[in-house]
């Protein structure tokens, strides 16, 4: 992690330039407007956003124009033919199919301090969980997606989602595991004195000794006068009103990585995405198309230009014929017969192609059907699951960082030192399962291991600690109920019941 020197002074720098292996001579500043021109129009930042534009529906297919070949054997767009545009999104269905596969359930810890695994359940509230899961998704839109921890207003600890084209990592190692500094740029909507709407692009640059801020400005960075650079979290004394800064030990900006490449989904399925909008649009466009709008052929019929004739085909529906010459006047049309089932054979093999090689699952298989066994449920699941697999290594990795961030932050408020604690992130995965066999494994696994493992196991059973606790409870309290001797000499009114006194 280190510490950057935005300013002019080349003679200070001269050493971390070194370090860095950044040519000496140019400042930290210039170094960084160089790398933002760089990153972006760079290919990888390009994939990033057009991952995101493709989940929102805007697909290539909505640029499309029907076109012919005109003079000169070139196309010449044409606007009087059917043109539709469909959006099919498979894509979209993927990204949130395998989001929520692995952070669709609250996350859960396991951990041997009790008190520590309280902390962590207030910290991970319904909200910060559902943050979770926004994150998942962008990790598999953009490759990769960012949390920054930060202070709110109240002293919590609260944070904020970053997506992969916003952020530009300078990473200290070539495996992506420790950050240098990194620059977050983004977009604002200002008004001018007139009430015109503008874009202004920002840039925050994180690194050890706090954040900076600018304005991006024809390639160039000025400092933001809206918003003042500074450290990371600022206390003010309420007794003086004097604020101090204070910064945290590691870089607070954790990557959660959907891949070990920080490969967007949307690489693995672009082709057959536009391909099945293609197909589908079109299959719309030849079932539209008909009498007025398609090839006509005239037989011995004159008089007027072709133009003229089609403006008064689409507005009368009709046409008039005569004999010429002795033969007689007539129109014809050239069709082509549009076999639907085709189209449906090829439109079904690109969208299991595209389930396939984003590593989904087809809730419509074939193997659902009836009563599935867990075999076949899981023979289902193992695309999702061997991809998932590798998403929670990246995610398990991004978690460890995080809760550095969390131990510091329990610490600074007086609610524990647990730096030392071990704990275990658990991804409670949303997976089907045939509850009636699950449920009599359950059963037969009664007095071979323990109770709280087949608790866990139970299809029902949403929090294992308190059902155990539960069971507990219910069996003290039939206890109490059935034992006569305990009901016998269980006197909580204090009387003697001997008539005759005797002890």
């Amino acid at each position: 992690m280190k510490t950057l020197h935005l300013f002019d002074d080349k003679s200070a720098l001269l050493m971390a330039h070194m370090a860095a292996n950044i040519k000496p001579g140019i400042t930290d500043k210039e170094f960084l407007e160089r790398e933002i021109k760089k990153w972006i129009t760079s290919p990888e930042r390009k994939k990033q956003i057009e991952g995101e534009a493709y989940y929102d529906g805007k697909h290539n297919i909505l640029n499309r124009e029907r076109t012919v070949i005109g003079e000169n054997g070139k196309l010449k767009v044409v606007d009087n033919l059917p043109n539709n545009r469909i959006v099919d999104n498979q894509y979209a269905k993927m990204v949130d199919q395998k989001a929520n596969y692995q952070c669709g359930r609250p996350i859960t810890f396991d951990t041997k301090n009790a008190e520590y695994g309280k902390q962590l359940t207030k910290v991970f509230t319904k909200k910060i969980q559902r943050t979770i899961r926004i994150l998942a998704g962008m990790a598999l839109t953009g490759g990769k997606a960012w949390l920054f921890p930060y202070y709110n207003g109240n002293g919590d600890l609260a944070f904020a989602i970053f997506p992969a084209h916003e952020i530009l990592p300078f990473w200290a190692d070539a495996e992506h595991t420790e950050l240098d500094c990194a620059v977050h740029f983004f977009s604002v909507y200002e008004y001018d004195e007139d009430g015109n709407e503008n874009i202004i692009f920002k840039v925050e640059v994180i690194h050890a000794a706090g954040i900076d801020r600018f304005v991006w400005e024809d390639g160039s960075l000025v400092f933001d006068n809206d918003a003042p650079s500074g450290a990371y979290i600022t206390i003010t004394d309420k007794k003086t009103g004097e604020q101090k800064g204070y910064n945290w030990e590691r870089l607070p900006l954790i990557c959660f990585k959907a891949n070990h490449r920080e490969i967007p989904l949307l690489c693995r399925v672009k082709c057959l995405q536009d391909a099945l909008n293609l197909l589908l649009s079109n299959f719309a466009n030849s079932m539209e198309e008909d009498v007025r709008n398609t090839v006509l052929v005239l037989h011995n019929y004159d008089g007027e230009n072709l133009g003229e004739f089609r403006q008064n085909l689409a507005t009368y529906g009709a046409v008039k014929v005569r004999n010429v010459d002795g033969s007689n006047g007539d129109v014809t049309t050239l069709t082509i017969d549009v076999n639907a089932d085709n189209y449906k054979t090829v439109i079904d093999l690109l969208k299991k192609a595209i389930i396939e090689n984003a590593r989904g699952y087809d809730a419509k298989d074939e193997r659902m059907n009836g009563t599935p066994n867990q075999m076949n449920i899981r023979s289902m699941y193992s695309d999702i699951d061997l991809d998932a697999n590798g998403m929670e290594i990246e995610f398990q990795a991004a978690f460890e960082d995080l809760l550095w961030f969390i131990n510091t932050y329990l610490a600074n408020a007086g609610k524990g030192n647990f730096a030392d604690e071990e704990v275990t992130v658990i991804f409670n995965r949303d997976i089907l399962v045939n509850e009636s066999e699950a449920i009599e494994n359950c059963g037969k696994s009664a007095g071979i291991i323990s109770n709280e493992t087949i608790v866990k196991q139970h299809p029902w059973i949403n929090d294992p600690n308190e059902e155990l606790k539960r069971i507990e409870t219910e069996k003290k309290k039939t206890m109490e109920q059935t034992d006569p001797y305990r009901n016998a000499f269980n006197h909580t009114d204090g009387n003697d019941d001997d008539p005759d006194g005797d002890e």
